[in-house]
């Protein structure tokens, strides 16, 4: 659906230009010699507004300049002649600029649609329970003109548990967004079929190794969730909150491994998953978030927020906790999983 956002900033700067066009008609009248510069409330319309409303104003523009010579008492003048001309000529550019800018943008606005029907795909939509694990995930992007980034994420059901990743690709833009989706591709391929989880990252990392550049690499979290246990591998990434009721922990790998890409030996760790838990993976767009002052976001303060409400409220809840915190700005993307042992 259209917004009437742009419609209204039209209207008001239409308005606006129709203003300086009275304001300098009254100035005419009281001779001071601008009627050649009329036709520049068409050339500003041209870089806000439509083709037709700049057609309008330079409509105007020409009217205002030919009825200039009467209250001049110019009319017929080589001084006036010129005036019109220029008035008209300038005002006809500004709508063939205008007409030009709004092509341009109605370009870009479908390659954003393109782009962001590639990035829901790329990302699909988690369900908000898969077996005994309630769900939420959400996403936010540091830059206003893309639905996500290099940030990842994906959970499936397998024979072995549910299973999710978490990951963040070095880089940004397109390139970023491919890399992701090598990785997202293996994984989904892998899950359900390997058994042991630091083999499923190992084929991760060969795809990755095979298909991207040597200067790209990916963190990593791969996490399996089974009726009483919690399987880990952590490749370069931020270790996951596990949230019980009784304490917030980190659950940082017992022996750190390098990145995805970059050569990793995977080994699994092992944590005990009661009914209750819950468990944050997230991506650095999380803990390295800053306010004003640069102080980074302390997550370790508004974890246990996440005990309360449903997953998707609790994720919602500590968002507007980051919100409030950077002034809603981000500069790097997030992407936050919350499961909950059901």
């Amino acid at each position: 659906m259209t917004s009437t956002r742009p419609a209204l900033r039209d209207r008001g700067l239409l308005l606006g230009v129709l203003v300086v066009l009275a304001v300098a008609t009254t100035d005419a009248v009281l001779n001071v010699q601008i009627v050649g510069v009329y036709s520049a409330g068409a050339l500003v319309a041209s870089m806000a507004t439509t083709a037709p409303r700049t057609a309008l104003v330079g409509g105007l523009a020409v009217s205002l300049a030919l009825l200039g010579g009467f209250w001049e008492g110019n009319v017929g003048t080589r001084e006036w002649g010129v005036r019109v001309f220029l008035c008209v000529l300038l005002s006809s550019l500004a709508v063939v600029a205008a007409a030009l800018r709004q092509r341009r943008e109605a370009r870009l606005r479908r390659l954003e649609v393109i782009a962001e029907t590639a990035q829901r795909a790329l990302l699909r939509g988690v369900p908000s329970s898969l077996g005994a694990v309630g769900l939420a995930t959400r996403y936010a992007s540091a830059s206003e003109d893309a639905l996500v980034g290099g940030d990842l994420y994906e959970a499936v059901v397998t024979p072995f548990g549910v299973r999710l990743v978490v990951g963040d690709v070095r880089g940004k833009g397109l390139p970023a967004v491919q890399t992701a989706a090598t990785v997202l591709g293996a994984f989904r391929q892998a899950a359900a079929t390997e058994p042991d989880l630091a083999a499923l990252a190992r084929t991760v990392d060969d795809v990755v190794a095979r298909t991207v550049d040597d200067e790209e690499f990916v963190t990593l979290v791969i996490v399996e969730l089974d009726a009483d246990r919690l399987g880990l591998v952590n490749l370069g990434h931020h270790p996951p909150l596990l949230i019980t009721p009784d304490e917030v922990r980190e659950l940082a790998p017992a022996d750190p491994e390098p990145p995805v890409g970059l050569g990793p030996r995977p080994v699994t760790d092992r944590h005990t998953w009661a009914r209750g838990d819950r468990l944050l993976v997230f991506t650095d767009g999380l803990v390295e978030a800053r306010d004003r002052s640069g102080r980074t976001f302390p997550l370790e303060e508004h974890a246990g927020a996440l005990r309360s409400g449903d997953p998707g409220e609790a994720l919602d809840a500590l968002l507007a906790r980051l919100a409030a915190f950077t002034g809603r700005r981000l500069a790097d993307d997030l992407a936050l999983v919350l499961a909950e042992h059901r």
